[in-house]
């Protein structure tokens, strides 16, 4: 490997770089996917003076080998399943059901953790960058995309530290724009891209979106001020 990230905060500024041409524009909205992309996000945010806020999805993972996607849900009611790992492995339609139920829970969980109820999402006419730690296949982003596209916003744009070439490649003919760090030939997971890969807390990616959040909201005023 020629790069390897100190940790999600280091990734978020070397990525926000990448995204300077997107700064200071006022239709800019950051949405990060939970929780590792939350550190990632809040860098982003920062350095373009953009909204951050949140956008569940939740990976559908293969019972006994969670780590790989047969799918995923997001807000909004989207479900994408990868047909190919379904059939492949002979999931049963009662077992996805069920992993699909679990998630949904945990989905809507997060949400009211996060979000709150009183202040819907607005990210209509709006360039929605959508934010994770990384891309590996893809599934979680792309229900991301479709789940985002439901809001018709103006401009979908992903921004990743690191991505799977292929992953890559096919998210150019889905989104308007994708900018990531590093985009190698040989990738086995997000994780090894990382010398601090430890899991986000809940407490953490609640931090982040108060001191993101006050720090937008401290920023308009000084605007409106001036």
């Amino acid at each position: 490997m020629t790069l390897q990230f100190r940790d999600r905060q280091e990734a978020g500024r070397l990525l926000a770089e990448k995204l300077k041409r997107y700064q200071g524009r006022g239709d800019i909205v950051v949405l990060a996917l939970p929780r590792g992309g939350l550190p990632v996000g809040f860098e982003i945010a920062q350095e373009l003076q953009a909204p951050l806020e949140v956008f569940v999805v939740r990976k559908l993972g293969v019972p006994g080998h969670e780590e790989l996607a047969m799918g995923a849900i997001a807000s909004g009611d989207t479900c994408i399943i990868n047909e190919d790992i379904v059939q492949s492995l002979r999931v049963p339609p009662e077992l996805l059901e069920h992993v699909i139920e679990v998630e949904q829970q945990e989905l809507l969980r997060r949400e009211s953790r996060f979000r709150d109820p009183e202040q819907p999402l607005n990210i209509t006419n709006k360039t929605v960058i959508l934010v994770d730690d990384g891309l590996a296949t893809g599934a979680t982003m792309r229900a991301a995309v479709d789940g985002v596209k439901t809001h018709h916003p103006s401009a979908v744009i992903i921004g990743v530290p690191v991505s799977a070439r292929d992953t890559f490649q096919k998210f150019r003919n889905v989104v308007d724009d994708i900018v990531a760090v590093a985009v190698p030939e040989e990738f086995s997971s997000v994780g090894q891209w990382y010398r601090n890969f430890t899991q986000t807390t809940d407490e953490e990616v609640a931090e982040l979106l108060e001191r993101a959040r006050s720090a937008h909201a401290s920023a308009g005023l000084a605007s409106a001020s001036q």
